[in-house]
């Protein structure tokens, strides 16, 4: 079956259960999404459906996408994602057909979240590897914030590849993984996911069932 929906990240918030403890979650806008295609083994070499992810104004939309949408006869979307799915269960779906967040996903259940961090430009070794600077007193001079030295003498000769330097720092692919659900709101397309999820607040996310850890039902 399907493993996978698109959302988007609204914020975070505290929520209390039973026993009074609390739970800080991340509130994501998961769904409905629209299956858009369906890649086949024949044709593509693999299986899996595309999902369609928030409904764009066709005039926003390139020419060839625009084609691509009226060829298939799919209302426009502004995300296209796709999500693998296994041979047999690709037959239950159908182009156009709509998938809302509770058909996928349940209470207790771990999902990995991936998301785009926010970008933070061009930073220092302190802010982008957490160095630790040099002494703010006993006569330290323009160094405070410096990564100190990057080679050696003789040999190599070089600065080593991979060295912690000072550069660009986020705006990047980011999976957290088994997150717990500790929270479906079906009525609102609402699912809160217990920890914090990469990106900003409107950040689009991709939700997949986890792959490593599982819920292990008693019987």
């Amino acid at each position: 079956m399907l493993t996978g929906i698109l959302g988007k990240k609204a914020g975070m918030t505290t929520l209390f259960d039973e026993y009074g403890n609390a739970h800080n979650v991340t509130v994501i806008v998961a769904g409905p999404c629209t299956v858009v295609n369906k890649r086949t083994m024949e044709k593509d070499g693999y299986t899996a459906l595309q999902l369609g992810y928030e409904i764009e104004k066709p005039k926003r939309l390139t020419k060839p996408l625009e084609g691509y949408f009226k060829k298939l006869n799919v209302a426009p979307h502004k995300y296209l994602r796709e999500f693998r799915i296994d041979k047999t269960s690709l037959d239950s779906y159908q182009i156009g057909q709509e998938i809302r967040v509770d058909s996928i996903f349940t209470k207790g259940e771990f999902v990995d979240v991936t998301g785009r961090t926010k970008g933070r430009g061009f930073t220092g070794v302190m802010k982008r590897w957490n160095f630790a600077g040099f002494p703010m007193t006993r006569g330290t001079h323009f160094y405070r914030r410096h990564p100190g030295s990057i080679g050696n003498r003789e040999w190599p000769g070089r600065v080593m590849k991979g060295k912690k330097m000072a550069g660009h720092y986020g705006n990047e692919q980011v999976t957290i993984q088994h997150m717990k659900i500790y929270k479906i709101d079906p009525k609102n397309n609402l699912l809160y996911v217990e920890g914090a999820v990469p990106g900003p607040a409107g950040g689009v996310v991709e939700i997949r069932k986890s792959v490593k850890k599982t819920v292990k039902h008693k019987h």
